[in-house]
């Protein structure tokens, strides 16, 4: 939902599940027209087949100056409007300055919306009980007074000068929580502890014995799964996260965040069981072949699951990736050298280091940027 760059997605509050509008696919295969061209008292909403050069939208686009919103997303979009200036087709050119009969809406549909309101300012409230007091005197005034009260009106109705907000959509409020930046910290812990007490043993700078070893899986076991619970707790439907997993759209990295969790979980779960069952410690050595990378991607696929939110400002940055895995290796220190030294002192460090992250980390707390509708 977050991704969507015209927040077009919601949560249906009768099925609690992605919803958003299917262009009345109901009434489309029976060729009725979609509900919102039929009730348009103006007839501004023609739909057709793009695709038909020959149908009636095609002409309309093809003879008119058109645009489309944020083309930058990448979204190619389908909605064309003509004649649009710039200001009519962004959102953020205009402030909210009251509610309408078009956003009416006690509750919004993100996590938080229950504690999304609007209310008409008072100022608003009184310039437009005065507009349609003068609108009213207007009917009844001599052509002379009429053109004073209309001047009068239009001033008020733009003393800024500025692009106004005459329909907008109820507010989604926050669409996610604190659910979604604790898994980020949990998944660093959990593939930071990994990836550095593999390059510490391969390196020399630290004997791994059975205790450090168990010690460090269980660090990275404990914290995957807490991991994966935030992430279904997250849903508002924990139940169709199955659906992840059983029906993937390869081309989301939510999915592929899914199975690369799961292949990073399975490694650790073999590598127990070979101290478990004492094993030949060799076997270590060789699932860090695999596990190593899987960490990795264990702490940076988020990245890139960020960067597909085309229409949001840090999928812009092009770093976010590079800041995910220094954050996994930094955190990962921060957890296993005051393990595997066991002194008070590598343990002050190591918690002035996630102190310090927790306190500059911009992630801590997820205010995303959200736009109005149009």
């Amino acid at each position: 939902m977050q991704a969507c760059p015209y927040d077009a997605l919601y949560i249906d509050p009768d099925k609690g599940t992605a919803a958003k509008c299917n262009y009345c696919a109901h009434r489309i295969e029976h060729s009725y027209e979609p509900a919102c061209v039929i009730v348009c008292p103006t007839e501004s909403i023609i739909s057709g087949d793009l695709s038909d050069p020959k149908s009636s939208i095609s002409k309309l686009v093809a003879t008119h100056n058109t645009t489309v919103r944020k083309p930058e997303s990448g979204a190619e979009p389908n909605l064309y409007y003509i004649d649009a200036s710039d200001e009519m087709l962004d959102p953020s050119a205009t402030e909210v300055s009251g509610s309408g009969m078009w956003t009416e809406q006690a509750f919004g549909v993100g996590h938080f919306a229950k504690y999304a309101e609007s209310r008409l300012g008072e100022a608003d409230a009184t310039s437009m009980i005065v507009q349609l007091a003068l609108e009213k005197k207007a009917k009844k005034a001599a052509p002379r007074d009429q053109a004073i009260i209309r001047d009068v009106m239009g001033r008020l109705a733009d003393e800024s000068g500025e692009a106004k907000r005459i329909y907008d959509q109820p507010s989604k409020g926050v669409l996610w929580g604190w659910e979604v930046s604790a898994y980020i910290w949990t998944k660093g812990i959990a593939a930071g502890t990994y990836v550095v007490a593999v390059l510490a043993m391969l390196t020399g700078m630290v004997e791994m014995s059975d205790g450090l070893w168990a010690m460090t899986l269980g660090v990275g076991i404990s914290f995957l799964a807490l991991t994966g619970l935030l992430l279904v707790i997250d849903l508002d439907r924990p139940e169709r996260f199955l659906y992840v997993i059983l029906r993937p759209n390869w081309d989301s990295w939510l999915v592929k965040g899914a199975y690369i969790l799961s292949g990073y979980g399975g490694i650790l779960a073999l590598s127990m069981a070979v101290l478990v069952l004492d094993l030949d410690r060799s076997f270590l050595t060789y699932l860090a072949i695999a596990g190593v990378p899987l960490a990795l991607l264990t702490g940076v696929y988020t990245a890139w699951l960020l960067g597909q939110a085309k229409g949001r400002s840090w999928s812009e940055d092009s770093l976010l990736p590079v800041k995910f895995l220094v954050e996994t290796f930094v955190i990962g220190a921060a957890v296993f050298f005051p393990m595997a030294l066991m002194n008070p002192l590598s343990i002050a460090v190591g918690g002035v280091i996630l102190a310090g992250i927790l306190v500059h980390d911009n992630r801590l707390v997820v205010k995303p940027q959200m736009e109005p509708l149009l």
